[in-house]
């Protein structure tokens, strides 16, 4: 096991399968304090055992959050604070792609409510504890699907219309925009803010998803990168020091590249917190 994180504590969610459980094993491996967070029991149990085994790191822990509800949300959040006396990392990886519309216990439409919200109300809430810990890194899982979305600001919760590929898209905009901004109000205080896009990988991510984007990652998974290689730019940004103090980039293949220009647009970015601070109850 290599030391490159010894003395880190990691929190990664969406970890039990894909992308955050190779970015556990990774990063364990580099000897960082990982907790992984999991929606299912069961699955998260057996990818505990499996990322302990194949780091070969027993301080990997597990804990359990349904993202569809802000309740569970902020006892995951006060969760890690009783248990953390510090946080170095914050990975935001969980997400799906739904291909119905439907709503949350809190009445949110599930793509803008799981995508994004969850992420900006537990990150929100670890803030006090990342900064404590500086210098201290958030990394947001985003996509270039991106580019193809839009902040409906009219039409947010997709009541008039909803389609599968316009409600993702708009949730990985907002995850840009909300890191981007996030990194504005973090600046000069040690913690810093990143988005990525992981590539096209073929996971779990559509299981919920409609028809066509099944067919997609069944079809043509052969072509896509596997979850560890779709990992390597979540663990780059999580643990090199070639990104010591970088804050409010977009990364894809462990560069930083320009996002879509609403993406790069502060007045959406201010407007779009405004809208999550309330709808969360910040």
């Amino acid at each position: 096991m290599a030391e490159e994180m010894k003395g880190k504590t990691v929190v990664i969610t969406g970890a039990s399968s894909g992308i955050g459980f190779e970015a556990s094993i990774a990063l364990a491996k580099m000897g960082a304090k990982v907790i992984m967070v999991a929606r299912n029991p069961k699955l998260g149990q057996d990818a505990l055992s499996l990322v302990k085994e194949k780091s070969s790191n027993s301080d990997v822990e597990l804990m359990l959050c349904d993202f569809s509800s802000l309740a569970n949300i902020r006892k995951l959040a006060g969760e890690i604070i009783d248990k953390c006396p510090r946080l170095d990392v914050l990975v935001n990886n969980a997400g799906k792609t739904f291909g119905t519309r439907s709503v949350t216990a809190d009445g949110f439409e599930w793509t803008f409510g799981v995508n994004h919200l969850a992420p900006f109300l537990l990150t929100n809430l670890l803030l006090a504890l990342l900064k404590k810990s500086a210098p201290a890194r958030i990394v947001n899982t985003a996509s270039h699907g991106h580019a193809f979305g839009h902040i409906n600001f009219e039409d947010i919760m997709a009541e008039k219309k909803y389609g599968e590929m316009t409600a993702y898209a708009q949730s990985k905009l907002a995850n840009v925009l909300f890191s981007a901004e996030l990194s504005k109000r973090l600046a000069g205080i040690g913690v810093t803010s990143n988005s990525l896009h992981p590539g096209v990988v073929g996971t779990h991510f559509a299981e919920a998803g409609g028809t066509l984007s099944k067919l997609f990652y069944r079809w043509f998974k052969f072509m896509m990168k596997t979850p560890a290689e779709g990992a390597k730019t979540t663990v780059y940004l999580a643990s090199s020091p070639d990104v010591e103090g970088v804050s409010g980039k977009y990364f894809s293949n462990c560069k930083a590249v320009m996002p879509s220009k609403e993406a790069q647009d502060d007045s959406v970015a201010k407007r779009l917190w405004e809208l999550s601070e309330k709808l969360t109850g910040i």
